[in-house]
């Protein structure tokens, strides 16, 4: 049986609620390049997750989750962006807020772990 990986799930899930979130944005609120950028990082900590999966070495592991880091806090930027600008709303804004920052702390640990035991 496959061990789980939460955090390859986690940011599955994100990605799917990011695309959706720029789906309701581009819809609603006619808005197309803040939202872009949102989509771009937020889809991009997922295949960065991924790729680290795959890594050829502790260290190229390491790399990969950091890439994943710095994307999932671009993420937090650009909804911290559009939320302060009037393209989302509160309630929109704090659950998605909420599910970056545990990924974002959720791959730190990973990251911090990993560099222990190198």
């Amino acid at each position: 049986m496959k061990k789980e990986n939460v955090v390859r799930e986690k940011s599955f899930r994100f990605a799917v609620r990011a695309i959706r979130l720029y789906q309701y944005i581009c819809d609603g609120q006619k808005e197309y390049v803040l939202s872009k950028q949102m989509l771009r990082s937020g889809t991009s900590v997922g295949a960065n997750v991924r790729e680290a999966d795959n890594a050829e070495s502790k260290a190229d592991f390491i790399h990969k989750m950091g890439v994943a880091q710095k994307e999932t806090d671009e993420t937090l930027y650009w909804l911290e962006l559009m939320k302060e600008t009037g393209y989302l709303a509160e309630k929109e804004f704090t659950s998605m807020h909420a599910d970056a920052d545990e990924l974002l702390k959720l791959i730190r640990s990973i990251i911090i772990t990993a560099k222990a035991n190198r």
